[in-house]
């Protein structure tokens, strides 16, 4: 698993204080969204050039620890 503390961001104000890529607009959810829609990997990097292919596992890897951490806190 990638180490996305260097990659995700929490801003106050910004995106609602959602988790987002390198303090940009682009929230976590957004990304986990464009894959769920079917998107590929290439798909969202030919779209927004700004992110890079480690910014869609940095999103990845942030959900999957936050999923494993709220299933150990209901067990």
């Amino acid at each position: 698993m990638i180490d996305y503390k260097n990659i995700i961001t929490l801003e106050p104000g910004k995106r609602g204080g959602r988790p987002c890529i390198r303090g940009m607009r682009i929230s976590v959810s957004d990304i986990l969204s464009w894959l769920a829609e079917g998107m590929t990997i290439s798909d969202i990097l030919s779209e927004y050039d700004e992110l890079n292919e480690q910014d869609i596992y940095a999103a990845l890897s942030y959900a999957a620890d936050r999923e494993n951490k709220v299933y150990q806190v209901a067990v």
